[in-house]
């Protein structure tokens, strides 16, 4: 049963690994390709932002502690042996959900304002309502110490927090992006939203399908079963 186990270990670590390390390489992509204004303040872009800019700050520094400290949400390692940390990681990130899916809202409310898609905005509002109402879920489980299910919920969330990602990488990598392209934009956008909890959905039974996990119930209940007998 151990060999078993350690066999299959390695792979699920290394398509985990795999995973993050396209998730981190698609955020670097579209940090560099879409968001180096960020770091330029001569950049003509902010003319565009300018009646909004101060709200761009806190909503970056919330997205990114939320969405770059999860990965480590997702290691079981870490996990059993830093439970604190787990915590205390966790705690950020629903704070982060909590202020920068708000602010997203009102930054794009006021980006159609200013001429902005109206698409944009109510697909900003849905993505915003999927992360609160996943990451609640997760919070609530986790207080609830059902940790099976607040797992499940927090990977629905971070899947739908990635959307701002997804989308952008999307569109940079196929070209659509230049010269801007409304409608592809608007495609690509509402695609990677009404995706979001189907792609979380999937890796939660991928995640359970590894034979670790399906081992891991049948053991416990032999466990039981044998306390049982013990005590008969």
């Amino acid at each position: 049963m151990s060999i078993t186990t350690t066999a299959h270990g390695p792979r699920l670590f290394r398509a985990k690994n795999v995973t993050f390390a396209f998730i981190m390489v698609m955020v670097a992509y579209v940090i560099f390709h879409n968001e180096r204004f960020l770091i330029d303040p001569t950049h003509p872009v902010w003319q565009h932002y300018k009646s909004f800019q101060w709200w761009l700050l806190p909503h970056g520094v919330a997205g990114a502690c939320a969405l770059l400290l999860a990965p480590l949400q997702f290691s079981d390692r870490l996990r059993r042996r830093f439970a604190l940390l787990h915590r205390v990681v966790g705690r950020i990130y629903v704070a982060g959900v909590l202020v920068l899916a708000p602010i997203g809202v009102y930054i794009q409310y006021l980006d159609e304002g200013l001429g902005g898609s109206r698409s944009f905005t109510i697909a900003t509002v849905v993505d915003a309502v999927l992360l609160v109402v996943t990451t609640g879920f997760g919070l609530f489980f986790a207080l609830k110490r059902m940790i099976p299910r607040h797992r499940q919920w927090m990977t629905r969330s971070y899947a739908v927090g990635l959307v701002f990602f997804e989308g952008r990488f999307i569109l940079g990598v196929t070209g659509l992006d230049r010269p801007p392209d409304l409608a592809a934009a608007e495609i690509a956008i509402w695609a990677c939203v009404a995706l979001s909890v189907l792609v979380g959905d999937l890796a939660n039974q991928w995640y359970e399908m590894q034979p670790a996990r399906r081992q891991a119930p049948l053991q416990q209940s032999r466990g039981e079963s044998g306390a049982i007998r013990g005590t008969a």
